[in-house]
């Protein structure tokens, strides 16, 4: 007659060899699954991206996230187990496409939905959708880049500026800068790879401060007091034949410094995308700007003198809350004076839990499009 602990180690080995033969007659196990969790089947992602470069980057990172977790990659929507969502609520546009892909899955497929979402559309859409990602879930994570022309390091996430029309430092949150070594290292890596343009985001690159300004990354070159001069100067040093790149950033924060570098640089690429949002000063200071159409054409005529070359681009936000014709034109004339080489256009509409939602939307729709065409038509020669 054998004893109970006799008997209970009869029950776990056998156990053990019962699992082992399931992972061994499944290849779609995966270490890391957990004890006792066997995968019978890969499961299959599709990330679907809305929005700019930083929601492009964030996928890269989800991506490396999925796959350590087993999934393998889908070629189509249709084709998948898991949709991720990353969303942008720049525009209710923008929003709207969500919807319309949490609607058309949501009954036969597990969503995940990361990205700029307001809490607002959270509360909407959790009958659909259990599983909501914050960018900070996977903003340090290791990327998969898929971009094989141009690669993005994200250098900072969030914003402190709250403009009145914008969602970001809701979704978001406050700025939030990862470590100069950390970049110096994730860059070196990928100019040994064979990468050629390198690009650097953030909401407002310019914003960007080094968490950790030790003295010794400092006397180990990996970092500077801790501004984003001081770590364009550490990357524009690394060897190598490599582009630099970076977006956006807040014509308030653009230093003499960094317009120093930019022109002294050989890796840095004299092009700059500086969103001037409007050429009224009564509207920026409604749009909580936080400076002056004059103010704007200064800097870019000091960018101009010191980087003759260079090539200036931008963003507009037509039919702001009140803007007058007069107003309107106010900024046609600094578009005129400004000589962007493109402009990326947009027609307000309001954001809940922003500001400016709190202002009437007294400007029509064919009056937004007709404005929209005006300027359009000035820059992007369209």
């Amino acid at each position: 007659m054998y004893s109970i602990e006799y008997a209970i180690f009869l029950i776990y080995y056998f156990n053990e060899i019962l699992h082992q033969n399931l992972r061994l007659s499944n290849p779609g196990t995966k270490a890391g699954l957990g004890a006792g969790q066997v995968n019978y089947m890969l499961k299959k992602y599709f990330i679907k991206t809305f929005g700019c470069q930083m929601n492009f980057s964030d996928s890269e990172r989800i991506t490396s996230i999925l796959k350590r977790r087993g999934y393998k990659s889908a070629k189509s929507e249709g084709e998948a187990d898991l949709i991720v969502i990353n969303a942008c609520s720049v525009r209710q546009s923008a929003i709207d496409r969500v919807y319309a892909k949490v609607h058309k899955y949501y009954k036969a497929k597990k969503i995940i939905l990361a990205g700029c979402i307001l809490k607002e559309d959270k509360k909407k859409l959790a009958k659909k959708v259990k599983t909501f990602w914050n960018p900070k879930k996977y903003f340090n994570c290791f990327p998969i880049h898929e971009n094989k022309s141009v690669v993005y390091v994200p250098i900072m996430t969030g914003c402190n500026n709250f403009c009145a029309y914008c969602v970001v430092p809701y979704t978001r949150g406050r700025e939030i800068s990862r470590p100069a070594s950390e970049i110096i290292r994730e860059v070196k890596s990928l100019v040994k790879k064979g990468y050629e343009e390198i690009m650097l985001l953030g909401q407002n690159v310019n914003s960007y401060r080094n968490p950790r300004p030790t003295l010794s990354l400092r006397e180990r070159g990996l970092g500077g007091e801790g501004n984003f001069s001081d770590l364009l100067r550490k990357i524009d040093t690394i060897p190598g034949k490599f582009r630099i790149t970076f977006m956006t950033s807040h014509p308030k924060d653009m230093s003499d410094e960094l317009i120093d570098i930019i022109a002294k640089s050989g890796k840095i690429l004299k092009v700059i995308h500086l969103p001037v949002q409007a050429g009224d000063t009564q509207i920026l200071k409604k749009m909580n700007r936080k400076y002056t159409a004059v103010y704007y054409l200064n800097l870019i005529k000091k960018i101009r003198q010191k980087i003759p070359k260079v090539k200036i681009s931008t963003d507009i936000i037509v039919g702001f809350p009140g803007e007058t014709r007069k107003q309107f034109e106010n900024t046609v004339k600094l578009c005129k004076k400004a000589n962007f080489i493109k402009a990326y256009i947009s027609r307000y509409s309001p954001r809940p839990g922003t500001a400016a939602a709190k202002m009437a939307d007294n400007i029509s729709r064919a009056e937004k499009k007709r404005r929209w065409l005006v300027l359009d038509k000035l820059i992007n020669k369209s």
